[in-house]
């Protein structure tokens, strides 16, 4: 099975993600997902393939999530998912599906999990932080 990415080359946890899975030899799918943002049934199916609720998916952090009021608990997921349709920017990245599922990556090395391939040899992530081998 394929593995792919939803993406965001600016984010930093992104970046590492994209790393970590190309270090277990796996050449991944790249979605840059703010230029190509996924249908609503796209989204929809994520959402439900990682056992979260669409709040769970919501960016909150440098999006206009505030200013659009989305977080008012009293909005319903159909009305968060249609917002993260209109911004996709609202959508929380990576978003990895793998052989083992599909998974929101924060941090990047829950995207192991995902894979079906081992990190044989130690990572080193953008901040110096290490991700031990485990293969």
């Amino acid at each position: 099975m394929s593995v792919t990415i939803y993406h965001n080359p600016a984010c930093g946890t992104s970046r590492n993600t994209l790393a970590l899975i190309r270090a277990t030899g796996t050449e991944p799918q790249v979605i840059h997902y703010l230029e190509t943002p996924p249908s609503r049934e796209e989204l929809v199916s994520l959402i439900r393939r990682m056992g979260i609720g669409p709040r769970d998916l919501l960016r909150e952090k440098g999006t206009p999530c505030v200013e659009l009021g989305l977080a008012e608990p009293s909005l319903t997921d159909d009305q968060l998912i249609d917002a993260m349709i209109e911004h996709p920017v609202l959508i929380n990245r990576p978003i990895v599906v793998g052989p083992n599922g599909a998974k929101l990556c924060r941090p990047s090395e829950e995207v192991l999990s995902v894979l079906d391939r081992t990190l044989d040899a130690v990572f080193v992530k953008e901040d110096g932080e290490v991700v031990p081998a485990n293969g």
